[in-house]
């Protein structure tokens, strides 16, 4: 097959980027504007890690990186907060986070790639901005698949609804078909092997498998919470005024813990605490750890996050592993990017390979 070459813009911590590799999709650089993304994205991937803004790249500086190649992808999978439903009752246009899509579309205006991706919250089909962007892309003449894909069908262990968009230059491309719809990963088959810990410790083989600390009225609710259930499990006496408003809507997602015979509960780059969803452990008194977050997220169980030694903060690890394209969902777009264009696909040798190192190396855990 003729050469291919694919730029991950966002590309964050490289969930997609991962996925992609393990497709045999060759993966030459990742661009985001979080410095704190380069250990993670270049030490398991193997690409090359741009610290860079999209409103300033420069599409002649992509040409230069796909070179000669005859196959260029460029994958752009925006941060999904502005599209949002929370965002949409806050957010107008003219703020500088809905530009990112249209940022996008300028550079794929100019390089023309054979295949473009894209993914993001479910509720950013009924955006203008993306109606735009779809639009222009056929105006380019390129063949645009989308859809609403389910994560959990597709083997990750988590339900997660994203939606996807993948398009080509070539003809038309087609999705492929779910692989798990009747037998989900669950988080048992996830997580159930990690050694376990309490609140507030952290393992001594892996600075990432730390929990947060929990106040004594919260360990008092997360013993009283049963695995799918809401703090209406709880006696009278620990539940919290501000879990009901004045209308008489409650809050009945947070405070929970995950079931071990179902997918989890979609993550947010908050899932480290046990009162910000249901994101308690089902079995242990404590919220999921930061390695069991990403585990969920798709990620291989000894994916560096930090250069060694580096403090492990929960709100930048949460932040960085919640927001990533999981792993699984990176390899399902490479799949179908390999279908059609009828290769057989291979891990590419940029993925590195953390099988035989069981451990990372004792960081300081600070909240």
């Amino acid at each position: 097959m003729s050469s291919i070459k694919c730029i991950d813009l966002f590309c964050g911590a490289g969930g997609l980027t991962h996925g992609l590799l393990l497709e045999g999709i060759k993966v030459i650089a990742g661009i985001d504007i979080d410095p704190l993304s380069r250990h993670a994205y270049e030490i398991n991937n193997g690409a090359h890690f741009i610290q860079q803004d999209i409103t300033r790249t420069d599409p002649e500086e992509l040409q230069n990186l796909y070179g000669s190649a005859e196959i260029r992808i460029l994958a752009g999978c925006a941060p999904c907060q502005p599209f949002s439903t929370y965002a949409q009752r806050y957010d107008t246009k003219s703020k500088p986070e809905w530009r990112l899509l249209r940022e996008f579309a300028r550079l794929i205006d100019t390089i023309k790639p054979e295949i473009v991706t894209m993914e993001n919250v479910p509720t950013l089909e009924r955006h203008e901005v993306y109606m735009d962007f779809k639009s222009k892309l056929e105006r380019l003449g390129y063949f645009v698949w989308q859809g609403i894909v389910d994560c959990a069908s597709y083997g990750l262990p988590q339900n997660r609804r994203r939606l996807v968009l993948l398009a080509s230059r070539l003809e038309r491309i087609d999705f492929v078909e779910p692989t798990h719809k009747d037998n989900p990963m669950t988080v048992h088959d996830a997580i159930g092997s990690l050694p376990p810990i309490n609140a507030g410790e952290t393992h001594p083989s892996d600075p990432l498998h730390t929990a947060s600390r929990l106040s004594p009225l919260n360990l008092e609710r997360i013993r009283a919470s049963k695995p799918g259930g809401t703090w209406r499990d709880w006696p009278e006496k620990l539940v919290a005024k501000c879990h009901k408003r004045n209308s008489g809507k409650t809050y009945a997602s947070v405070y929970g813990r995950m079931e071990w015979d179902k997918p989890s509960p979609t993550l947010t780059t908050q899932f480290y605490g046990f009162g910000n969803g249901r994101f308690g452990h089902p079995q242990q008194d404590r919220a999921i750890s930061l390695r069991e977050g990403a585990i969920l997220q798709g990620f291989p169980p000894t994916y560096s996050f930090l250069p060694e030694g580096t403090p492990v903060h929960f709100k930048t690890l949460g932040r960085m592993i919640g927001n990533a394209v999981p792993v699984t969902l990176g390899r399902v777009i490479g799949r179908t990017i390999a279908q059609h264009l009828e290769i057989t696909p291979k891990p590419t040798q940029n993925v590195k390979s953390y099988v035989s190192r069981k451990t990372e190396l004792t960081a300081d855990v600070q909240t």
